[in-house]
């Protein structure tokens, strides 16, 4: 079989865009060893049978390689992609001039799959099950159904809601791989690999500290390796140390920590508005001049994964940790949340 390598049309002006950053098979991909061996094997095991790959979800959060993964797929499977997104497939006749656009094997990536119109998706079941969709033509008493049958297709679905999605619609995925955070480690290769891509000189210890403070999250950590190419190149050797990694990183306002100015605020406002919580998240909302789903989706996670934060039931609470963080003394109420609101996690 001949390698077939997908390539987007978008983003190839020049050698720092994210499409050349990202890795074309799993032995590029770092990290996420559980889901990779689990996409390894489905994918050798169509291609052994010459058969389409199953329906497949890849869930988590911003920024982990959902979209590079689909690519991945795409390349070691050997066939072609066509992706778009929930939000613009607005009416059923997009969702049909997409699958009728497919050949036998093909893979469709919808990307934020969660937020497909609700009529589109149930159009998209007899598509994912059956491989057809009836179209109806006209309305009123002239109204009739046209069948469209759609060659044996994959879906691969990208979502960072994964609660969003209809149970009908997330129990046709044969399979649902969730990505997590990275590790240091995994990042520090990342970035390594970003760099000789780049042609940007970088030491071990500069690509740890750009490791430590990205989130967890390669999307961040391709971004800060950028800005601190950029000052690397104005005002140092061109070497990103880990001096000149931390000098560049701190003019985004991002701390040693990885928190950046919102974090700190969220952590602040409860403390010093709320009385360390437990408060809802629309207040802190209006306080800090963020949305809701904003704080919800990338500030509250990391918050909760590192232990500033607690979710609960009455609303969120902070820890010692961040008194600590903050160079505040803990309040007796945030000592005893970390004693006893762990099992009021949700």
């Amino acid at each position: 079989m001949s390698e077939r390598f997908i390539t987007s049309t978008l983003n190839r002006k020049d050698g720092s865009s994210d499409n050349l950053l990202r890795p074309a098979r799993f032995s590029e991909f770092p990290g996420q060893q559980d889901a990779k061996v689990l996409l390894e094997l489905m994918v050798s095991a169509a291609v052994k049978r010459d058969e389409p790959l199953e329906h497949i979800l890849l869930s988590g959060p911003p920024g982990l390689g959902k979209t590079s993964l689909a690519y991945i797929i795409a390349n070691e499977k050997g066939c072609s992609l066509k992706s778009s997104s929930g939000p613009a497939i607005e009416k059923p006749g997009d969702l049909a001039g997409l699958l009728t656009s497919l050949t036998e094997g093909d893979i469709l990536f919808i990307d934020e799959i969660h937020r497909l119109n609700p009529v589109v998706e149930e159009y998209l079941y007899s598509a994912m099950e059956d491989f057809f969709i009836d179209i109806v033509l006209e309305q009123g008493p002239g109204a009739r159904s046209v069948r469209l049958n759609i060659p044996h297709f994959t879906l691969l679905g990208a979502t960072t809601r994964q609660g969003m999605l209809s149970a009908p619609l997330r129990s046709r995925f044969s399979v649902n791989v969730r990505l997590d955070y990275y590790d240091d480690a995994s990042l520090m290769e990342i970035i390594k690999r970003s760099a000789r891509i780049l042609n940007t000189d970088i030491e071990d210890d500069g690509a740890l500290e750009l490791a430590r403070r990205c989130r967890g999250t390669p999307r961040i950590a391709n971004n800060l390796l950028r800005m601190a190419r950029n000052y690397a190149q104005v005002k140092a050797d061109s070497v990103i140390t880990a001096e000149v990694a931390a000098l560049a990183i701190n003019m985004l306002k991002i701390d040693p920590d990885g928190l950046d100015d919102i974090d700190n605020r969220i952590l602040e406002a409860i403390i010093r508005n709320f009385n360390g919580g437990p408060v809802g998240v629309k207040n802190i909302a209006v306080t800090v001049g963020e949305e809701e789903g904003t704080l919800e989706e990338v500030y509250e996670p990391f918050l909760i994964q590192k232990g500033y934060l607690i979710r609960t039931p009455r609303g969120r609470i902070v820890t010692a940790k961040a008194y600590e963080k903050l160079g505040l003394p803990p309040s007796a109420a945030a000592r005893n949340n970390d004693n006893s609101n762990q099992m009021n996690l949700f």
